[in-house]
């Protein structure tokens, strides 16, 4: 990929100070920058790296005031790193979107549909009545399963499992090895004690911007659709459980778990390893710390919840206080006995 000084200026609304026709295909860091490669200036710690480097171009704000002379051409912008990371998103949208056409051997049923711009990679199957939108990416050994709905603009990875009657958004991505839309976890214990398996028939829907991240599991509702809404992110190793909903713009980090039925609000914060069991609420703007487990609805929005089982950060903090000095308190409480 290779583009002109001057049409990156225009991207990120910035001035060539130098050649504007000059070529760059690539991006470097400043200390190691080459010919053909464009880097950036924020941080006035690399500020001698300008005077040395052989990048083509180096990004840089409007107010920057070089102390020596240097050979590279600068292109200025309100704000360096914000304007290098854009370049950056571009890029690798960019790259994201760049393949089209059909690697063989692939798979697509006749009755399936397929946009313009699209990409197949090899050893991808594609089931029955299927609808893909255009500039979708379904990479290697991706699997797309019947009745599947799939909006435009669109990143299957390579290796991810997309089952039956799911529907995914426009701007999505769903990252290698994830699965969406297994058979949740329904089975109704017997009086011999065993487990009968109850069908679960209905679906995943992801709206809009949402990403799931590599091995993450989505589970298919018991009945009606388990949800993500439009603008989550989802990490790695994450577990939705069936019937789940996630409200808009939380975002859930790896080895957090989601029990059945729960409702999550939107612009929620759950960190790692973070556990909440099924059928409750929790409101809009919470955040839930690493590894805490969570046992009762959370209603009052804008929370910060900490610990196991997770309480009131404020509480929680005020105990912890307490409890990291038990074995202290302990000996005095036992000094004061023996001179009692």
């Amino acid at each position: 990929m290779e583009f002109t000084l001057g049409q990156l200026a225009a991207l990120l609304g910035g001035k060539v100070e130098g050649d504007e026709n000059q070529i760059v295909n690539r991006l470097d860091k400043i200390q190691e920058g080459l010919p053909g490669g464009i880097s950036f200036l924020s941080n006035t710690k690399y500020e001698p790296f300008l005077y040395e480097t052989k990048a083509t171009a180096v990004i840089v704000s409007e107010d920057f005031k070089a102390n020596k002379s240097f050979t590279t051409t600068l292109i200025r912008v309100k704000d360096a790193y914000s304007g290098f990371t854009t370049l950056l998103e571009a890029y690798a949208q960019f790259s994201k979107m760049a393949l089209v056409g059909v690697e063989e051997p692939s798979f697509k049923h006749e009755s399936s549909t397929m946009g313009d711009e699209g990409f197949r990679g090899a050893f991808s199957y594609i089931g029955k009545s299927c609808q893909i939108g255009v500039q979708v990416k379904i990479h290697a050994h991706a699997y797309i399963g019947d009745r599947v709905k799939i909006g435009d603009h669109t990143i299957i990875h390579p290796g991810a499992r997309i089952c039956s009657d799911t529907i995914i958004g426009a701007n999505c991505e769903i990252h290698p090895g994830a699965v969406i839309g297994a058979d949740g976890f329904g089975f109704a214990p017997q009086e011999d004690g065993t487990y009968r398996g109850i069908p679960q028939i209905g679906n995943v829907v992801l709206e809009d911007y949402v990403s799931i991240g590599a091995n993450t599991t989505v589970d298919r509702a018991t009945m009606g659709s388990t949800v993500i809404k439009r603008g989550a992110k989802i990490d790695n190793q994450v577990q939705i459980a069936h019937n789940v909903i996630i409200g808009e713009n939380t975002v859930i980090a790896a080895q957090a778990g989601i029990s059945g039925s729960t409702v999550i609000g939107k612009n929620c914060v759950i960190a790692g390893k973070a556990g909440i069991v099924g059928h409750l609420k929790i409101a809009d703007n919470t955040t839930i710390g690493a590894n805490t487990g969570i046992s009762k609805s959370i209603k009052d929005p804008g929370q910060t919840l900490f610990g196991y089982m997770g309480f009131e950060l404020k509480n929680f903090l005020k105990s912890y206080s307490i409890f990291k000095n038990l074995e202290a308190l302990e000996k005095r409480i036992k000094e004061l006995e023996k001179k009692g």
